[in-house]
């Protein structure tokens, strides 16, 4: 016979995922375009240097979805060009909608 365990479950907190490419040191904070494979090239004034990069990047996006830098996060891709940013509490549609009025 089988024990029965127990176990807890919590609901998660509802989002989206966003892949974006990186180019530091630009002249201006700005979505460059949106690649086939849908990751936002996006070009940030900072240097790679001392997480200021990944710190203009969130506060870019926070300001571009008009949420705050607490409901980003980077979970890949830290110290590389190619991040993966999780958006807690604002689902696909309403992040692609948000981004595409931005793109050129």
């Amino acid at each position: 016979m089988t024990e029965s365990r127990h176990f807890h479950l919590h609901n998660g907190q509802t989002g989206a995922a966003i892949a974006v490419r990186v180019t530091t040191r630009a002249s201006k904070n700005e979505i460059q375009e949106i690649l086939d494979d849908g990751t936002i090239k996006i070009r940030i004034t900072s240097a790679p240097v001392d997480g200021q990069a990944n710190e203009t990047l969130l506060e870019y996006l926070a300001k571009l979805l008009d949420v705050k830098v607490s409901q980003l996060d980077i979970v890949a891709g830290q110290t590389g060009r190619d991040k993966l940013i999780s958006v807690i509490g604002l689902d696909a549609d309403t992040v692609q909608e948000r981004i595409v009025k931005q793109v050129k």
